[in-house]
Order: structure tokens, then sequence, then C-alpha cells
């Protein structure tokens, strides 16, 4: 069964580009907002060295986006990923280690790094 966000008409086609690898902190997160009509996509990127892995900005527990202050997804760290709104804490692979919903997992954004740009996949 395909996840819902891959039926959303505003999820970015495969090669459209989010930016340039080095414009991205190491580590580091930035969050990404398309919209066709009234359908709209969320999603962010982490990079961990020259891993670059993407989610949909949406918490297993409730739904919500994750931030809420634009690309502030990681913790002072850099180690984890953390929901805003009640602090679970995700490892940088997308596994919920904290919080209510421990042992889910992000829904993954396929992206890529092609020629120093992140693209989507």
């Amino acid at each position: 069964m395909k996840p819902p966000e891959a039926d959303n008409p505003a999820r970015p086609p495969a090669g459209v580009r989010l930016c340039a690898l080095a414009e991205l902190a190491d580590p580091g997160a930035r969050g990404f907002r398309f919209r066709v009509e009234r359908a709209m996509f969320a999603g962010f990127i982490v990079r961990e060295g020259f891993t670059v892995r993407g989610w949909v900005d949406s918490c297993p527990h409730n739904n919500w986006p994750l931030s809420v202050m634009d690309d502030r997804y990681l913790t002072r760290e850099g180690d984890r990923i953390i929901c805003a709104a009640h602090g679970a804490l995700f490892r940088l692979d997308g596994l919920c280690v904290a919080g209510p919903c421990a042992d889910d997992r992000l829904t993954p954004w396929p992206v890529a790094v092609v020629g120093g740009e992140v693209v989507t996949a």
C-alpha cells in the first residue's frame, strides 16, 4: 500500500533541485513546501556528512509538522531530529527513540545528491 503522501499532487516529481549540498550545514536540515492549488506537500532534508536523507514533515504521533520554525529540525547537538510539538526524538535515519511515537518511523521522501546538488528522487 502506498503512503498517502505518494498521491499528493503537490509532491514534487523526481529531479527537482532543492539546494546545493554546500548550502546545507553538516549536520544540518532544511524544510521545503510545495503547493499545487489547494494541496500542499511539506518535506525536509537532513545532512550528515555526505549523506542526505529526506523526510515528509509530519510526526507519526499526530501528523503535525515537526518544526514550528523554519529549518529547526535538529537538536542543538545535531544528532537527533526533534518534534517541536511534544519533544519526540528521532535518529537521523528516521527511527523514533523517545516520546509517544517510540519505535515508529518518519515517512521517507526520496532525495539524492547529484553533481553537488540535492534533488528529489
